[in-house]
């Protein structure tokens, strides 16, 4: 069985704080839920070098725009390139399926029975300025949550659901399937 992690993040500020520049948003937390373990783990900001193993170590990540968000704005901590990694984007696989982008929120609301999520981004930014770290780690970890739900109902049934304009719940293929690769040990990105 592949070693994977899913994984969120949440930042200290937004595009309109930074002027659009990925390179100046701050991360407030990351948190994982680890395949090796099935735990979930949380790091703020100053505890990413312990984040960095694990993650050098596993099969694939998985995430919700994680390619066009996520791993962006983590590479601002990161020595190697995390885009690099093996790498499951749900958002890439939704637009490809539908043309469409859609929120994490609505195709769980449409494929999941009781798993939402519990707040928005910009909570967390709003927690992050009255120092609710604790806050901040429960809402990234049921983000992580609803997104490894998501994955493993789509891997099991290669499809996931939307609601449609006029209301209807409808059906999209996904395919979640890890690549017929041999698993490496570690990502090797590290600029030596």
């Amino acid at each position: 069985m592949p070693y994977e992690i899913v994984f969120d993040i949440e930042t200290q500020n937004t595009f309109a704080d930074v002027n659009n520049d990925f390179k100046k948003l701050l991360i407030s937390c990351v948190s994982i839920y680890r395949s090796d373990t099935d735990s979930y783990h949380s790091f703020e900001e100053k505890e990413l070098g312990q984040l960095w193993p694990i993650l050098e170590k596993c099969d694939r990540l998985i995430g919700f725009n994680s390619g066009h968000f996520d791993i962006p704005v983590l590479n601002n901590y990161y020595s190697g390139d995390l885009s690099k990694f093996p790498h499951l984007d749900i958002m890439d696989s939704v637009k490809e399926a539908l043309g469409i982008r859609l929120k994490l929120a609505d195709i769980a609301a449409a494929t999941l029975d009781n798993v939402t999520k519990s707040a928005d981004g910009l909570q967390a930014i709003r927690w992050w300025k009255e120092g609710k770290i604790e806050e901040i780690k429960k809402y990234c970890e049921q983000d992580v949550r609803v997104t490894k739900e998501l994955y493993d109902f789509g891997l099991a049934n290669n499809q996931l659901f939307y609601k449609s304009f006029k209301g209807e719940v409808l059906p999209f293929a996904v395919n979640f399937k890890p690549p017929a690769t041999v698993a490496q040990a570690i990502n090797y990105t590290l600029p030596f």
